[in-house]
């Protein structure tokens, strides 16, 4: 799909979406000097063309009993022609393992020695360790695991730099 062209009026839009995603269109409409309707057929557009992917509740990770957060470095194994389960490659599992396990909040392919770096939120070290060993490790295509702990947490946004 091709980008779409946003002009100064759908970046406003897109910052107070961004700030508070239940902004009545009404208050978005005087904030941005618009109509309603014409606020809210910009909004549909951005909605439908994919700028705006969804909308959310972001929930507080220690209010909910899940104070560690882990960076971990995965590398896989690369030998050519190695396949698993149904014929699919290490990385197709390994793609699909994560999609399934709720302690990976982000995953991200990287390049350099590591080939994925995963954002894993738990509730304690016994909670990781159950989750890399009893998950993680147990990956048929995982080789190398290198884990980082956050130790504090000084800025933290879903906010994207949109100008």
């Amino acid at each position: 799909m091709a980008d779409i062209e946003l002009d100064a009026v759908d970046r406003r839009i897109l910052a107070i979406l961004q700030h508070n995603g239940r902004t009545p269109n009404q208050e978005i409409a005087e904030r941005v000097n618009l109509s309603p309707s014409p606020c809210l057929r910009r909004i549909r557009r951005l909605e439908e063309s994919g700028v705006i992917r969804g909308y959310v509740a972001l929930l507080d990770p220690h209010k909910l009993g899940l104070g560690l957060l882990a960076y971990v470095n995965v590398r896989l194994d690369k030998r050519a022609g190695a396949t698993g389960f149904a014929g699919a490659t290490h990385a197709e599992q390994f793609r699909a393992a994560v999609q399934a396990w709720p302690e990976v909040v982000a995953c991200h392919a990287m390049t350099g020695e590591m080939d994925y770096l995963l954002r894993v939120q738990v509730a304690d070290m016994a909670h990781f360790s159950r989750f890399v060993q009893e998950q993680l490790l147990r990956h048929p295509s995982v080789v190398d695991v290198k884990t980082s702990f956050a130790l504090e947490s000084l800025k933290e946004t879903t906010a994207l730099p949109i100008g």
